[in-house]
């Protein structure tokens, strides 16, 4: 009736069409309309994160090897963690933290330091680390009283 009406795909037979689709069929039908909807770097970004976790990973390369560190926040906490294989470097490792960022300095094979962005305003104090089972794990302590002022708009 309308001429529009043979573009759209879910008319009324369409329903038995997808009951009768094999799932691998449906996967792949959907990454193929995802990769022509979206541009090629929102692709990539989305393949990265699990949308399943509130976490951000990023790898950082150095010479010798990758450094894998995952940074994730609870209701009250960011956890940062860093994994580390040989353990006699943590005594060397110098660790610092701003307002908005962790600083490590003394990883081996890294002659810059490791920066890395947090989610959120943490504490000054509060921050405790450990290392277990070649895991350098950051614990720091969200920031939960963020002042406001406000400010007088007056006309001219």
């Amino acid at each position: 009736m309308f001429p529009w009406s043979s573009l759209f795909s879910f008319q009324k037979n369409s329903s038995d069409k997808i009951k009768h689709m094999n799932p691998n069929d449906i996967q792949s039908f959907m990454n193929q309309i995802f990769s022509q909807a979206m541009p090629d770097q929102m692709q990539q970004f989305m393949n990265q994160q699990n949308p399943n976790s509130n976490s951000h990973t990023q790898q950082n390369t150095s010479s010798d090897e990758k450094l894998q560190t995952a940074v994730f926040e609870t209701h009250s906490d960011v956890y940062v963690r860093i994994l580390i294989k040989d353990s006699t470097c943590i005594r060397n490792l110098k660790i610092y933290h701003t307002s908005n960022q962790l600083l490590i300095d003394g990883i081996p094979g890294c002659e810059e330091k490791l920066v890395t962005t947090l989610p959120c305003i943490v504490k000054k104090k509060g921050t405790s680390a450990q290392y277990k089972n070649e895991t350098l794990e950051i614990r720091l302590a969200k920031q939960q009283d963020i002042q406001f002022s406000e400010i007088d708009v007056s006309e001219i």
